[in-house]
């Protein structure tokens, strides 16, 4: 086929996604397809009808304008088939508040609150987390341990946010779960079980090699397995996902506690998806190639 790789962006996860958009080019060639990389800057908007003439778009973007539904919305407008979700899935997924008061309903989520300005008062204690509600690669997530950190931390993320998740802090085994549509069936990835040397998987611990130890399959037990895949697709499902994800939570006490969905995940040489689809026997190529097969044309 001929495939268009939008990558960059204009996000604050303009590198990684560059880097990601990298790795998805070699590996589609590989596999015989006729690749064109499409760096999407501010003037994607001139390039926009020349995407017509791909049979599908491989979106490798990260962050806003790629992974918010918007880009989806243009090349639903285009009528150009693309992988990964929907409009409406993507908006939803990459709005934590909007996936939460979804999700609650059917896996357990750590409570939360919404707070607009600067406050020393955690209704959760300490320590508790602060996240941006729409952003990614852990940018803007903190762990506050006292009333001067909370409140230090709100002042800096308001100025760019304007509003923040205040969330109860669940200190457990960090998991991330990779779906993925295959022969029109979902199917779990190896559970990856995240061990970074930073306090938690924050940003340089995503994107700094040996900053976090990668144990796959997850040492679960039999009853944890199936309990973390049963909830991973709950979400999944209930969101509307489409093709495949990456589903991150805390497993604490047998409980396993959602945190976030990420509809296109990172494709760098660090990232999570690609190390699952590993310890699936699957080469990089392979991930790409099945990807490429979830897409109905």
């Amino acid at each position: 086929m001929r495939i268009a790789v939008l990558m960059g962006g204009v996000s604050r996860e303009r590198e990684i996604s560059l880097r990601s958009g990298e790795n998805v080019v070699k590996a589609l060639k590989k596999l015989g397809h006729e690749v064109v990389p499409i760096d999407v800057k501010e003037d994607f908007f001139h390039v926009l009808p020349t995407l017509r003439q791909f049979d599908l778009i491989f979106i490798a973007l990260h962050g806003k304008f790629g992974e918010d539904g918007t880009v989806q919305a243009l090349l639903d407008w285009l009528g150009v088939p693309y992988t990964g979700s929907g409009v409406l899935a993507s908006a939803l997924c990459f709005d934590k508040l909007m996936t939460y008061r979804i999700v609650e309903k059917f896996v357990p989520v750590p409570e939360y609150t919404i707070v607009d300005r600067p406050t020393r008062n955690s209704p959760f204690g300490f320590p508790c987390v602060v996240k941006p509600r729409k952003e990614g690669s852990s940018i803007g997530v903190h762990i506050c341990d006292d009333a001067e950190e909370l409140e230090r931390n709100l002042q800096m993320e308001l100025k760019l946010y304007g509003e923040m998740i205040l969330q109860r802090y669940v200190q457990g085994r960090e998991l991330t779960v990779s779906v993925i549509e295959m022969d029109g069936e979902l199917r779990v990835l190896p559970i990856l079980e995240l061990r970074p040397k930073r306090r938690f998987y924050d940003y340089i611990a995503k994107y700094t090699p040996k900053m976090t130890e990668f144990v796959l399959p997850a040492p679960l037990t039999e009853e944890e397995y199936r309990k973390v895949c049963e909830s991973c697709l709950k979400a999944f499902k209930a969101c509307e996902c489409r093709g495949f994800a990456r589903i991150d939570g805390i497993l604490k006490d047998g409980t396993f506690y959602f945190l976030e969905i990420n509809t296109i995940p990172g494709m760098t040489d660090l990232s999570d998806m690609p190390a699952s689809a590993r310890a699936a026997g699957m080469s990089f190529e392979d991930l790409i190639d099945a990807i490429v097969k979830t897409v109905k044309r």
